[in-house]
């Protein structure tokens, strides 16, 4: 299926089927230990370390163009998804990925079936693409909000539990194709508390710097919580496999969870083995010339 596996971790989500998001921690091992303030300062600076190997790591496969990687990431409002991609790609050459949000489908994507606008966002080999939400939100916030199908004008509705299994059914159908042709997939839950959403949603009427961030709708979102977490188990139990894994990845603590992330990230990389190309034979017969070439143009 794929030349590689995905990297272990205590947050993968199992390819079985057997989960319970319930049981899954939102917070980090450490939680609730002394010393934290100088716990996050260490995990900061060994981010830093793994980011920048990130970025070597990133060069090579540029260079290799065999392979793309597909980072996903889903997560309630307020887990931290766009400030753990900034963080694990800072420093990353931007020319060797691409980041892309997925918000309400426009008139466009409406008119097409529920894949179509992230098919077309894929990566191409040689590069790190980020999914910020994704195709999965056609089996999330459409899950929860059923009144939005009937803009998609689908002309064969079935039952809507015949129709989510069918599009688990594309999803790993359509993560298959791409694992065969080159693209590995990584996909991370940031998993946020119920508390812990509070308490950010608070920071952000506090903070004036904040307060653009947050929407009424937030609060009607966060009424459906139970249900999301149905959703998001049922998501997880039947599209985490060995191609396509996911980690549901405690996120109350923001610096822990940038650092499991990017140590994900990184030890993926890394399990590809990816050489920098070699230089044609002929060409390299040819390097002592060229070298003679450009000295003696220096020194005239």
């Amino acid at each position: 299926m794929t030349d590689h596996s995905p990297p272990d971790s205590p947050y993968l989500v199992p390819f079985d089927g057997d989960v319970s998001v319930a049981s899954l921690p939102t917070e980090p091992p450490y939680a609730n230990q002394a010393g934290e303030v100088d716990r996050k300062e260490e995990l900061k600076g060994r981010l830093s370390a793994v980011v920048s190997q990130i970025a070597e790591l990133q060069r090579r496969l540029y260079a290799n163009n065999h392979y793309a990687l597909l980072l996903v990431f889903q997560a309630m409002d307020a887990a931290g998804k766009d400030s753990t991609i900034r963080a694990v790609t800072t420093g990353v050459n931007p020319a060797g990925f691409q980041v892309f949000s997925f918000k309400a489908p426009s008139k466009e994507e409406l008119d097409h079936d529920f894949l179509w606008r992230v098919v077309r966002r894929a990566p191409e080999r040689g590069r790190i693409g980020i999914f910020n939400r994704s195709h999965y939100e056609e089996m999330l916030i459409v899950r929860v909000h059923p009144e939005f199908l009937e803009g998609q004008r689908i002309p064969r509705l079935p039952d809507l539990d015949t129709l989510w299994q069918e599009r688990f059914a594309s999803v790993r159908d359509y993560e298959l194709h791409l694992a065969r042709n080159g693209t590995v997939i990584l996909k991370f839950w940031l998993n946020v508390s119920h508390d812990e959403q509070a308490r950010r949603f608070l920071r952000r009427l506090e903070r004036p710097d904040k307060n653009w961030k947050f929407e009424a709708g937030d609060l009607r979102e966060r009424a459906h919580w139970s249900a999301y977490m149905e959703a998001y188990e049922d998501v997880l139990a039947a599209t985490s496999r060995p191609h396509a894994p996911w980690y549901a990845i405690p996120a109350d603590d923001k610096p822990f969870m940038r650092l499991t992330i990017a140590e994900i990230i990184r030890d993926q990389l890394l399990a590809l083995h990816l050489p920098y190309p070699e230089l044609d034979p002929k060409e390299r017969e040819n390097i002592d010339e060229y070298r003679a070439t450009l000295e003696a143009e220096l020194a005239d």
